[in-house]
């Protein structure tokens, strides 16, 4: 009883005491899974490099066989699995959430952890916050389809399992919501908000329980600018639109140019490829900031910035492209920072290049972030909360701005995600009528006040609806292998030859389904009635009109 009346409150698009537990609860199990998936990559990663280390003494051997490993298990992984190609990671997951209400399929899931746990280990230039959002909306989504929950709630829990997912990986809750909100949802609204906002506390509280509060970009420490230098800024960002509109192309082009050839083959170019460049440049191998933190405190000349930087780029376009599973945004902060740290050389000869290289760092995956995922408030809050430093504001905000329009307007650039989306053939727009209708639960608009006949007769049912105009009356007909339903109305024609009854066919919704599958169902009469069930397909448990989904539709709140 206490679980109907759940499913029966979050039908309803509203705040409350039940979607605020609910946040939580799936923020838990998100968070949990996040946890543990970097916990596993730690130690993959060390137990892998300690086994080749001891098995073959040249070290340029262990960076070219790390990627041939990884991808060997991987590949294991997909034939146990039956996996035939790779759909996964964020444009995966905003596919799921627009068009599906969040629900994740299980063996993606698979993949996508041990594949992610892998590609990380084994030193490709991929992010862990891929394998975080897919992981994170499956664990929550999964807890409301196993209580049965209205899909319109399990699209929230599945926003909430990518807010904690994101918050618990790098330990941002503000910039895991932002990042919800105007990344996969691309809404406000403040019944989705609210749990949304406590999953990714409960993401941030769990990560420094288990690796303390360190921020991930901490160690970029701010130094106070000078005036001209703000304007230095707006070059900056051109530079860095323009580096983020290259990055995109030559992905898009890498998928578009290998999708002929098989999974297998495209895997092991890549492990190829980053083994190759690993052998003479090491420092180019994976997506750690703690590496790029070691790389500062050397002092690096500009030239050897400049081979790291494009190693990146070449190992992240052809990692991601070729279908090795991972995450974008890491390489694309990687290479933010080394971007930012390169372009501040221009300016040595006016100021002392180890005091702005930091902050010029910060700036550049600001920059990048803008014009690689089309998501200026994200970018912006996830360098001033990644560096704990709030002075980054300001001229974040600068570099931020001519990155985004540079990349936009002058060279075309679209979000990455979207290109991605476009390419895989998996739709993510939806219209107004059905992302109004998708909030609100079929338990929240089905009238319960319905009399249900069973084989009556034509005047029992035309005497009761004399009496009892307002009522919804359903006919129930049984044969010997179904059950019928149909709405019975007074013919309101104008017709003096017409039936005094008019009957309508009606189609069950389970009572998981919004108010959109009652919209399907009904747009073409315009008239008539679905009834919703439960377990049982042949049991009613409320009826919905055209009527009563009229005023759903005409109402303001949507």
């Amino acid at each position: 009883m206490r679980l109907s009346a759940l499913r029966q409150e979050l039908a309803h698009p509203r705040t409350s005491v039940q979607v605020c537990m609910l946040g939580i609860v799936g923020g838990l199990i998100a968070a949990g899974l996040i946890i543990l998936f970097r916990l596993c990559v730690e130690w993959v990663q060390g137990s892998a490099l300690t086994l080749l280390k001891q098995v073959v003494s040249d070290e340029w051997m262990v960076w070219f066989l790390m990627p041939l490993c990884a991808v060997a298990c991987i590949l294991i992984i997909a034939w146990i699995t039956g996996f035939k190609h790779y759909r996964l990671g964020i444009p995966f997951v905003i596919h799921r959430v627009k068009h599906h209400y969040g629900l994740i399929p299980f063996r993606t899931t698979i993949n996508q952890f041990f594949g992610g746990m892998l590609a990380l280990a084994g030193g490709f230039v991929v992010g862990r916050e891929g394998p975080s959002v897919h992981l994170g909306a499956f664990g929550s989504s999964f807890l409301g389809q196993w209580l049965r929950l209205p899909y319109n709630s399990i699209r929230i829990l599945a926003g909430c399992g990518i807010a904690a997912g994101i918050s618990a990986s790098f330990n941002t809750p503000f910039a895991a919501v932002i990042f919800v909100m105007e990344v996969v949802l691309r809404e406000y609204k403040i019944h989705i908000f609210v749990p949304v906002m406590l999953a990714a506390a409960i993401g941030s509280v769990l990560t420094r329980m288990v690796f303390g509060e360190v921020n991930e970009l901490s160690f970029l420490a701010i130094a106070a600018f000078d005036e001209w230098m703000y304007f230095y800024f707006i070059f900056l960002g051109i530079a860095l639109g323009a580096l983020a509109t290259l990055f995109n192309s030559q992905l898009m082009r890498v998928m578009q140019f290998f999708r002929p050839i098989n999974m297998i083959w495209r895997l092991i170019l890549a492990a190829l490829i980053t083994g190759t460049i690993g052998i003479f440049l090491p420092e180019s191998l994976g997506a750690s900031f703690d590496d790029v933190d070691h790389l500062f405190h050397t002092h690096p000349g500009t030239l050897l910035l400049l081979s790291i930087l494009s190693a990146k780029l070449i190992l992240a376009i052809f990692a991601i492209g070729l279908g090795i599973p991972g995450g974008i945004i890491g390489p694309v902060m990687v290479i933010g920072m080394l971007a930012g740290s390169v372009l501040l050389m221009p300016l040595q000869s006016l100021v002392d290049v180890d005091d702005y290289t930091s902050s010029f760092a910060l700036l550049g995956v600001a920059g990048m972030l803008t014009a690689v995922l089309h998501a200026p408030l994200a970018a912006l809050s996830a360098v001033m909360e990644l560096s704990y430093s709030p002075e980054i504001i300001l001229p974040a905000m600068l570099v931020i701005v001519p990155a985004y329009v540079t990349a936009t307007q002058f060279l075309g650039n679209r979000s990455i995600f979207i290109r991605q989306l476009d390419y895989q053939n998996l739709p993510y727009a939806v219209t107004s009528i059905r992302e109004a209708l998708e909030k609100t639960g079929v338990l929240a608009a089905m009238t319960t006040e319905y009399k249900l006949f069973l084989d009556a007769p034509e005047q029992a049912i035309e005497n009761y609806l004399s009496e009892n105009p307002t009522y919804v009356v359903v006919q129930k007909s049984r044969t010997e292998l179904d059950v019928h339903y149909k709405l019975v109305q007074y013919d309101v024609s104008l017709d003096h030859n017409a039936h005094p009854l008019s009957y309508f066919s009606m189609e069950g919704v389970s009572s998981q389904a919004t108010l959109h599958e009652v919209y399907e169902k009904l747009k073409n009469g315009r008239s008539g009635a679905v009834y919703v069930y439960d377990q049982s397909v042949q049991e009613v448990k409320g009826v919905i009109t055209w009527n009563i989904l009229q005023t759903f539709l005409q109402r303001a709140q949507y």
